[in-house]
């Protein structure tokens, strides 16, 4: 890194304002309701709401501080000043740079909040020319930040008047469950059907560059755009969707430019500050409903198919592959194989892989190994983004990429873009995918994306006007 560059980065880390101002309150009852209030307060103009494990929930709001890069430049932002600077197309190099100059001048650890937009694995792992010129990446350092879990709330922020703010917000009581808060099944069947005929098509021709040796495996996937009125409701989407679903990790934000609410049915990375890094792949799938007979007879056809079981095995090794690359040698282990888990309306094989990163690597070099999750794109990846180039219609942006959470200490948690109601601009849209190898018929994978959909589409919500 240049000395102009580190000037930079240092000028505005200087700038960042500390959240010199706690408060711990008591444990919420309902946490994804309070973390959705929190949101539709709008405490900043951007924000975040984020479900790790082990149910903590975490809300962060603020958007006087940010960095965002696209395939040659990274922005940094803070107190209405900006700063540019080059990437020379190694734009998670600058975010490093700039997150390890904010550790050296904060006054202890900061957290941020971001997304890498699908688009990134071009600069990554493909032909850099494809990655165009929209933003791959944003993050904000917020100015309040609130966790909630079963023990307490804590509530830290930049001043005492945005602390109790949020104290009067948490003070408020929850609103009551109502039937605008229950899914509405069936009702959005027509709409799953919007591009079956193409996405079949793509299906076809990526099949036979399978056959033909181009490829071991790709992830199509299908755009679903819904209609400009009624407008979704975004945090009202969220809640009912969350009730009904069992992600690895939740998501609502408006943030960088995208609206998203979403149950993501794994991560791409996560990497504690210690060094200790895991992935969690999945691949192959089949339905989950109401009937548990059922449910039990397509777990078992799911652990015994051919083309599922190949699909999830191939995932799996390139995860340990790309985990070896970052990890100490001799540390990669998977530590749960072909399990099944259930994600909201689907169940899928998962397995985990771990390592410990090299004493050179940290969190933005395993996240540079293993984005976009692999359970996203294909074996290889690089052939399997081309083929994505060639047969599905348009840029991801926020699909397939991923939702992070972070620390200067070192920590990052990111999770995989899937099962989301996406946002930007005036247009709101679904999308889903499905796994493509040699086995694949255009019937089932079609299925396979209703599937998925189901996951979201039933609990849509839209805007009272």
């Amino acid at each position: 890194m240049s000395t102009g560059v580190r000037g930079i980065w240092r000028t505005w880390a200087d700038s960042v304002p500390p959240l010199a101002r706690e408060s711990v309150r008591p444990p919420c009852p309902d946490p994804a309701a309070t973390a959705t209030r929190l949101a539709q307060a709008r405490l900043g103009d951007e924000f975040m709401v984020y479900e790790a494990e082990a149910g903590v929930w975490y809300f962060a709001a603020g958007s006087t501080v940010s960095l965002t890069a696209d395939a040659t430049t990274v922005t940094a932002r803070s107190g209405g000043r900006a700063w540019t600077s080059r990437t020379d197309r190694k734009p998670l190099t600058a975010f490093a740079a700039a997150l390890s100059t904010l550790r050296e001048a904060a006054d202890g650890t900061r957290h941020f909040y971001g997304w890498a937009a699908f688009e990134l694995a071009h600069l990554l792992h493909a032909d850099p020319s494809t990655a165009g010129d929209r933003p791959l990446l944003h993050a904000m350092i917020p100015s309040v930040e609130v966790s909630l879990n079963g023990d307490r709330t804590v509530v830290r922020a930049v001043d005492e008047a945005c602390v109790r703010k949020v104290a009067d917000l948490l003070a408020e009581p929850s609103p009551q469950r109502s039937a605008h808060d229950e899914p509405a099944p069936g009702s959005t069947e027509d709409v799953l059907a919007t591009g079956t005929a193409a996405f079949g098509r793509a299906v076809s021709r990526t099949v036979d560059d399978i056959r033909a040796g181009l490829l071991e495996k790709a992830v199509v996937s299908r755009k679903v755009p819904l209609p400009a009125e009624p407008r979704p409701d975004f945090p009202a989407t969220y809640l009912a969707g969350r009730r009904a679903n069992t992600p690895a990790r939740s998501y609502l934000l408006d943030l960088g430019g995208y609206r998203a609410a979403g149950f993501s049915p794994e991560t791409v990375l996560e990497v504690a500050p210690e060094g200790r890094v895991s992935t969690q792949p999945l691949a192959g799938t089949r339905a989950l409903g109401s009937d548990p007979a059922e449910n039990e007879r397509l777990r078992a056809e799911l652990l015994s198919d051919p083309k599922e079981i190949h699909e999830h095995a191939v995932s799996v090794r390139l995860a340990w592959d790309e985990m070896t690359a970052v990890c100490r040698p001799g540390s990669v282990a998977a530590e749960e194989f072909m399990a099944v888990r259930a994600r909201g309306s689907v169940q899928h094989l998962a397995s985990r892989v771990t390592g410990r990163l090299r004493q050179d690597a940290g969190p933005w070099d395993a996240f540079a190994s293993l984005f976009p999750a692999i359970t996203a794109t294909g074996v290889s990846k690089r052939a399997a983004l081309q083929a994505l180039a060639r047969h599905e219609e348009g840029p991801r942006g926020l699909y397939g990429g991923a939702v992070f959470r972070g620390s200067t200490a070192g920590a990052l948690d990111a999770a995989l873009v899937l099962r989301t109601l996406l946002g930007a601009g005036d247009e709101t849209w679904l999308r889903a995918g499905a796994g493509i190898t040699g086995q694949s018929s255009p019937e089932r994978e079609t299925e396979e994306t209703r599937e998925k959909l189901r996951s979201v589409a039933p609990y849509l919500r839209f805007a009272e006007d």
